[in-house]
């Protein structure tokens, strides 16, 4: 029995119903669960003698606005028993929260406040949800897939208020125009540098 029947086969007889799916993704098993058992899905993943996966290595989520559900979060896990890696996802809305997973494992703590920082999902039971990349007063979610790219605001120091201010963004110069001819062909132009070269 392979490493990955071993993990489908004991995760399937614990959680029943709440594996909603699984597959395997670039030689790494991947394994859907319903997002409120998250924390009980996590906790035999680290806790069953024969799967131990132990080590938390990451925490993201994916955003798929055409989705009901637009939100992928994935948590990567690594069992040093079984040499393997294991990716759980769980899928949510902009209003639905997560149950958070620091309880199971610490190190999701920042890992969580980074996901709501970046992608708006909540975590319920999170000892503290606050931003951790973003300055004070952001607003809006700079990774999901509908935020401008230019974004809202723009920082600067102002030396008449002695103080940072946001102001909306302002594009001070209009877009350029590039020339991308193609180097085989060359330009019709001289180029700065090359008005000493020897013209044929």
């Amino acid at each position: 029995m392979s490493a990955y029947e071993t993990i489908i086969d004991k995760t399937s007889a614990a959680l029943g119903a709440d594996l909603l799916s699984h597959y395997v993704a670039f030689d790494e098993l991947t394994l859907v669960v319903a997002r409120d058992s998250i924390g009980k899905s996590l906790s035999f993943l680290r806790d069953d003698p024969a799967l131990r996966f132990v080590s938390f290595i990451d925490l993201t989520a994916l955003d798929l606005p055409a989705r009901e559900e637009r939100f992928e979060v994935v948590w990567h896990l690594l069992s040093p028993t079984l040499n393997q890696r294991v990716r759980v996802k769980v899928t949510t809305s902009a209003t639905v929260p997560v149950p958070s997973t620091a309880d199971v494992y610490p190190a999701t703590n920042w890992f969580e406040r980074e996901v709501y920082d970046m992608y708006g999902v909540l975590f319920t039971g999170h000892p503290d949800l606050r931003r951790i990349l973003t300055d004070y007063g952001f607003e809006g979610y700079p990774l999901r897939k509908d935020f401008p790219l230019t974004g809202f605001v723009e920082v600067r120091y102002d030396d008449e208020e002695k103080r940072v201010v946001y102001e909306p963004v302002k594009l001070t110069q209009e877009f350029r125009n590039f020339d991308f001819l193609s180097p085989w062909e060359g330009t019709d132009y001289v180029l700065p540098g090359d008005e000493k070269a020897k013209q044929s």
